[in-house]
């Protein structure tokens, strides 16, 4: 059964049960991580599977970085993994926690085309643009007092530029 550690984790651990293997199409090994569970998620939220902090010590990385598990799923939840070493990898063994599920609602959102976007800071920097970027929450920080955080719905529509109409080298 997913737990908490602790009542204020956002993340529900997940126990390994028993382990597979399978080649992806390159030929790879991919450990696969059994959890004997199946989830019936509520319509309007979905789940994260995301590796937890203790992948830092061993040799292996999330095939998909992320599982979503979509509220209609209701296949066993699984986590497969492919070593990051062409060593003995260093794994998780049965009965050890080995992910985390993290339950959040289904944003409404819509989306509209458009032939322009609003201007911003960030414009179209990407990539690593703002590890030598000095943002406005960086020379703002120590000039704040405000202590709760800004929390809104979703009230208008994500605009969305196609690729008829974007413009550089991104829209080739």
């Amino acid at each position: 059964m997913p737990s908490k550690a602790h009542k204020t984790d956002a993340g529900f651990d997940l126990t390994t049960t028993s382990i597979t293997t399978e080649l992806n199409e390159c030929g790879q090994l991919v450990i696969v991580y059994h959890t004997d569970l199946a989830l019936e998620i509520p319509e309007g939220y979905f789940a994260l599977a995301v590796p937890r902090s203790s992948i830092a010590k061993k040799s292996l990385r999330l095939t998909n970085s992320c599982g979503v598990i979509d509220s209609g799923y209701r296949g066993e939840i699984l986590g497969k993994f492919i070593a990051t070493t062409d060593v003995v990898p260093a794994v998780y063994k049965v009965g050890d926690k080995f992910a985390q599920l993290v339950i959040l609602p289904v944003p409404d959102v819509e989306f509209v085309e458009s032939d322009s976007l609003s201007e911003s800071d960030r414009a179209d920097g990407g990539f690593g643009s703002s590890d030598n970027a000095q943002t406005a929450v960086d020379s703002d920080a120590n000039t704040s007092n405000d202590s709760e955080p800004v929390v809104s719905e979703q009230d208008s529509p994500i605009m969305m530029q196609g690729p008829s109409n974007m413009q550089g080298p991104s829209a080739e």
